[in-house]
């Protein structure tokens, strides 16, 4: 199971959010690019990260940042927000990324995304962000009527790495991962899932790692590392 740690981008700062609330930002770094080799330094593999300003505004807000930390990693990094446009997609995989996360614009443009992850197959995430259950779209802002599930199921066999599914009422606030909803996500589709939201330390990683069978592919973890709470060279560990 991967371990994704998380670098959010603000203004060129390293913050996370509460519930998806731009208004209730911590900033814990600002310099995006040494917080990454701090992670590679710890073992990580994996980054996962945020425009947050770019999934509000539909279009790439922190693109020198994005553009220094994968200089700085020697992993690989998967990024998302406002990422809504064939152009956007091929813009960042051409900066060097290795998967581009893809959220509002699998729910308005679903052709657009399967078409990208036909021209580069295993590069493309398909965000599922939740709230109640149903697809929360532009930054979480806007709440659907659309199932998790339904959306799942229509990129399945198109070529779409996985689906990042985010309990958008538990991200920031660590209560604990919602494993229930992600394990019956992970086996209501024959996608691989990666849990966010919500993680609060050890034990969600360990309550998570017997799913991997299920589907469950890795998980995004953020506050609890900055808080603390999480040692991520632990998390690593458990999750191997």
């Amino acid at each position: 199971m991967i371990i994704f740690p998380a670098i959010d981008l603000k203004g060129g700062h390293v913050v996370r959010l509460a519930e998806g609330d731009m208004a209730r930002a911590t900033v814990y770094a600002d310099d995006p690019a040494g917080q990454a080799r701090r992670f590679a330094d710890a073992g990580a593999a994996w980054l996962h990260v945020v425009d947050l300003d770019g999934a509000f505004a539909g279009e790439g807000r922190n693109v020198g940042a994005v553009e220094a930390i994968v200089a700085a990693f020697p992993g690989k990094v998967q990024v998302g927000g406002g990422i809504r446009t064939r152009e956007t997609i091929d813009r960042w995989l051409g900066l060097g990324v290795a998967r581009v996360v893809v959220g509002t614009a699998a729910i308005e443009t679903p052709e657009l995304v399967r078409d990208a992850a036909a021209a580069h197959p295993g590069r493309i995430v398909v965000a599922v962000d939740a709230r109640g259950g149903f697809v929360a779209t532009r930054g979480w802002a806007d709440v659907t009527a659309i199932p998790v599930a339904d959306v799942a199921r229509q990129f399945e066999g198109t070529g779409v790495a996985s689906l990042l599914f985010t309990d958008v009422g538990r991200d920031g606030l660590l209560k604990g991962v919602n494993l229930e909803a992600t394990v019956e996500l992970a086996r209501a589709t024959s996608l691989p899932v990666i849990a966010s939201g919500g993680v609060a330390g050890p034990g969600d990683i360990r309550a998570l790692r017997p799913h991997a069978a299920d589907g469950i592919e890795g998980v995004i973890c953020g506050r609890a590392i900055y808080d603390g709470r999480l040692d991520l060279a632990e998390a690593l560990r458990l999750a191997a």
